[in-house]
């Protein structure tokens, strides 16, 4: 069930946003989002803007903009890390896709507060394939 439901937001996320990148359809102070852009590393591409949206039950979605690409690379996931370094705790899962629209739902266990960085991370060589930091 929880997968579904899941899938349901992703689809209807990436619906109502796929025609324009999240980044200025409104500005943090008016939905409470943080923002961010990410950054190549490693010697791979990673281009697009992020958004975490705090749910009202006390949870928070990430997602990865309209204009997101990774050049690709084995085994991307996406989580969070703070001053320079990822924190293998926060891995949301893998990468859905390499470009575009994709949700991820952070678990309970993970406080986004705690962190100013969001990563694609290479499990298989444990090394940052971009980095944003977030606004």
């Amino acid at each position: 069930m929880k997968n579904i439901i899941a899938t349901t937001l992703g689809l209807v996320v990436a619906a109502s946003l796929s025609f324009a990148p999240l980044q200025g359809v409104a500005d943090t102070a008016d939905t409470g989002a943080i923002t961010g852009t990410f950054t190549g590393a490693s010697d791979h591409i990673t281009t697009g803007g992020i958004q975490i949206i705090k749910t009202s039950n006390g949870g928070a979605v990430v997602i990865l903009d309209s204009d997101f690409s990774l050049d690709g690379a084995p085994d991307p996931r996406v989580g969070f890390g703070k001053g320079g370094t990822y924190a293998d705790a926060t891995d949301l899962g893998p990468l859905q896709h390499l470009n575009g629209v994709q949700v991820y739902i952070v678990p309970a266990s993970v406080n986004v507060d705690d962190f100013d960085e969001v990563y694609i991370w290479c499990k298989k060589f444990a090394v940052p394939l971009g980095v944003a930091s977030l606004n």
